[in-house]
């Protein structure tokens, strides 16, 4: 190795060692907005933000069901694509699962012994309509070629039709209390919680992964690698919609009714906190982790937005602001890295 290639090389090796990992500094920034809005709420509200415990669970509540679908679409979002009927999902399949989930629907004639539908079924039917939305987006992207934007799009209209026709229009309620259980206490945290950790574990260390950063580092690279490319860009559209569905189940249950309206824009909030926690939309680049911290900054905007008693109406413009800036703040992480 001759004299310059080698202090090339320790330049780069000391810009590499002085560089934060990502998630620290998405970290940082989470602490950043959190402080910022600890001193306005001392300022404008005569209140603290950061020291109010039920404030805190609430946002992580609320995050936990964007969190869920964010970590599908995390994956989608690694290989170069995008999904814009998460949302709609999560609708469609709150509405079937509640349906399983009434009271009234468990034949009892034919099974005395069992009250009410067990748990599981309407769970199972939930996520098993959200995999097959899902697997379609999948086979249209990858035997049709149609671009990720136009599939998933006639995805989340077909999926909100498809909720609305299903009841009529008509609110579920009178759910049993087995599964209502799922949406109380903490248990969407510890399911959104779970979620990330088992997929967190399939991009880092299982060929799974390998082959969905592959792909979208540089497809056709992929595809003389050896990968199926088509195959695989199923498999991650389908669990891109089973975990839709769970989300959807997790709403229900939450809410203890559902409705054809459930889910609306939860898929821009779940892009949002994807991107915000560092995946880029070129593809081929992103974390769990990140999309984590990504949700949990999301959740803190929104709440902290409240807690200022901000108009609704600036929320959504700041928060489209905020999602414009981390794109441009990725582009301009693609360009460095590329120099």
């Amino acid at each position: 190795m001759s004299t310059n290639s080698a202090a090339q090389a320790q330049v780069a090796a000391q810009k590499s060692a002085r560089r934060l990992p990502p998630e620290l500094s998405i970290f940082l920034v989470l602490i950043g907005i959190a402080l910022v809005y600890e001193i306005l709420g001392w300022i404008f509200v005569g209140q603290s933000f950061l020291m109010n415990t039920q404030r805190l669970t609430i946002i992580i509540l609320q995050v936990s069901v964007i969190g869920i679908i964010a970590v599908g679409v995390t994956q989608v979002i690694i290989t170069g694509g995008i999904d814009l009927s998460s949302g709609s999902v999560v609708g469609m399949t709150a509405m079937f699962s509640a349906s399983l989930a009434q009271s009234s629907t468990w034949p009892r004639a034919l099974y005395p012994s069992l009250t009410d539908m067990p748990v599981i079924v309407p769970v199972a039917l939930g996520i098993g309509v959200g995999l097959l939305a899902g697997f379609i987006n999948g086979q249209l992207i990858a035997k049709t070629k149609i671009p990720p934007f136009i599939a998933t799009l006639g995805m989340m209209v077909s999926a909100r039709g498809i909720s609305k026709w299903y009841t009529k229009g008509q609110p579920v309620s009178g759910l049993t209390d087995q599964f209502s259980f799922i949406g109380t206490g903490i248990w969407p945290v510890v399911i959104f919680l779970v979620v990330a950790v088992i997929f967190h574990i399939a991009l880092r260390y299982t060929r799974y992964g390998k082959f969905t950063y592959a792909i979208g580092a540089n497809v056709q690279a992929a595809r003389v690698s050896g990968i199926n490319v088509e195959s695989h860009l199923v498999k991650v559209y389908a669990i891109a919609g089973a975990l839709a569905g769970l989300a959807g189940v997790v709403t229900a249950a939450r809410a203890q009714t559902a409705q054809a309206g459930m889910g609306v824009m939860y898929e821009l909030d779940a892009i949002a906190a994807t991107v915000i926690g560092g995946t880029s939309l070129a593809g081929g680049v992103g974390r769990i982790t990140g999309t984590v911290i990504g949700t949990v900054i999301l959740g803190v905007m929104t709440s902290g937005f409240t807690f200022l008693r901000v108009d609704a109406f600036y929320q959504e413009i700041v928060k489209g602001v905020i999602i414009v800036a981390a794109v441009v703040v990725d582009v301009y992480r693609q360009k460095k890295r590329k120099t």
